[in-house]
């Protein structure tokens, strides 16, 4: 579809919303904007979830004000740590589906191969796990030779599932957030599952990870390709999956995790970040002024240029492949759809296993009484990755002047900042498996030059 269509299919959509949704006709009213005089998108003002979402009851941002029209509502933990409740219909499902099946179909060819796919999200109001049951499903229901199973986030119960249906099919496909994932490998070898045997696949969720983690995965489940094994999901709880690696992108890539200096020059950054690509008629993705992403997205609660405010950028598919092509790497045949990459929101949250670990969950631990008297309430998070590729959650904590760096403080700081983060943040309570939910925690003196410098303004997270 061209440019041009595109751009008249968000201006039907900002004009329907603006007709039949009560918060956004007030929303526009508030910013003096007359839809009808409105002919270009870069008219159309930019939504947050802290001016849209937060302002306005939940009914009021759905069609004629009316929520009942939603099948099922999905929870997810927003910026500011407190959950945020999505409704949606099996309409909305539809274009998440056509993600799924292009990852299925093109990369796994799940169309001539049985397959079993185990859904290893957290289920429950969560976004991920139901959405990805509801997906797969509907693909079973297109024709395809997929069973579902949803053992969740339990390793237990995900190994023996495998282990009693898995031989059954012509492949496994494993479906979970990256670090959940490899634990679950990890613990099959242990136990002795022939992972080679059930020729895995692998889609992944949530996490921004190397393309070392991801040939360190396909070496120890036997994968042929890591290309075509292994597929990440762009998503997001507001509008389900916004993209999806395919074999093109995975392959570019790969090419420019090579090639540091190539990626630095196309990222304008030194972190490589996902890479996937997007369908235009389903969700259309632009560049907000401030250089993160916007997107929009019809739904049970519309969404008209919404400012997500995910660090990144769009490429068209011919700007990409040109690049690499003036660089000596040919990409190879693909779908010549565009490009979104994401480095994520790392001035805000960082995510660990699919959960969003906020400062102010952090900031609670800090506070209680046997940890402030001798911290000073700053601190950085971090994820680190191990030389086994498994991932932690590291918090840099700044000690208050005077105070030693004692084993006991370290563990108390750790302890306590667990407990907090189990009690306010659902999320992390539910995808973090129990043996990663202690962080890593380092004491710094005060205005340690590294994390904590004098006369700067103090960032809690990095990447």
């Amino acid at each position: 579809m061209p440019e041009q269509s595109h751009e008249s299919s968000i201006l039907d959509l900002f004009r329907d919303a603006a007709a039949t949704v009560p918060a956004y006709a007030d929303f526009l009213r508030e910013r003096d904007v007359d839809p009808d005089r409105v002919t270009e998108v870069a008219g159309i003002p930019l939504m947050t979830k802290a001016d849209y979402h937060q302002r306005y009851p939940l009914p009021e941002r759905c069609r004629d004000g009316w929520m009942a029209t939603a099948d099922i509502v999905a929870v997810s933990s927003g910026s500011s740590g407190s959950p945020t409740v999505w409704p949606r219909t099996i309409r909305d499902e539809q274009a998440v589906t056509a993600r799924f099946e292009q990852v299925f179909r093109d990369t796994f060819r799940a169309a001539e191969r049985s397959t079993l796919a185990v859904v290893c999200f957290a289920l429950g109001n969560w976004v991920g796990g139901m959405y990805t049951v509801a997906a797969c499903r509907h693909l079973a229901e297109a024709g395809y030779p997929v069973t579902v199973a949803a053992p969740g986030n339990d390793v237990d119960e995900i190994l023996r599932v495998v282990g009693e249906l898995g031989a059954h099919y012509d492949q496994v496909v494993l479906l979970g957030y990256p670090p959940f994932i490899k634990n679950v490998v990890d613990a099959g070898v242990a136990r002795g599952v022939d992972w080679p045997a059930l020729h895995v696949r692998a889609v992944l969720a949530g996490e921004v990870f190397s393309e070392a983690w991801r040939d360190l995965v396909a070496a120890r489940t036997g994968m042929d390709d890591p290309v075509t094994s292994i597929a990440s999901l762009y998503g997001t709880a507001d509008a389900g999956v916004l993209g999806n690696e395919t074999p093109l992108s995975v392959r570019i890539r790969r090419f420019l995790a090579s090639r540091p200096d190539l990626a630095a020059e196309l990222f304008q950054d030194t972190r490589l970040p996902t890479l996937v690509q997007f369908d235009p008629a389903d969700r259309f993705f632009e560049l907000a002024p401030d250089g993160t992403l916007a997107f929009s997205a019809d739904g049970t609660v519309p969404l008209v240029r919404y400012h997500i405010a995910d660090e990144g950028g769009v490429l068209s598919h011919a700007e990409l492949t040109a690049f690499c092509l003036s660089h000596g790497f040919d990409p190879g045949p693909g779908p010549a759809l565009p490009f979104v990459y994401v480095f994520g929101r790392s001035l805000f949250t960082v995510s660990f296993f699919g959960a969003n670990v906020h400062p102010e969950n952090v900031t609670v631990g800090l506070e209680r009484p046997d940890v402030s008297e001798w911290t000073t309430g700053r601190f950085v998070i971090r994820t680190l990755e191990t030389p086994d590729r498994d991932r932690t959650l590291s918090v840099i904590v700044e000690l208050a002047p005077g105070a030693d760096p004692t084993t006991e403080r370290r563990d108390a700081a750790a302890a306590a900042i667990r407990t907090e983060l189990i009690r306010v943040n659902s999320e992390f309570g539910h995808y973090v498996p129990e043996a990663q939910q202690t962080p890593s925690v380092e004491l710094r003196p005060t205005d340690d030059p590294e994390f904590f410098p004098r006369g700067v303004k103090h960032r809690y997270t990095r990447p």
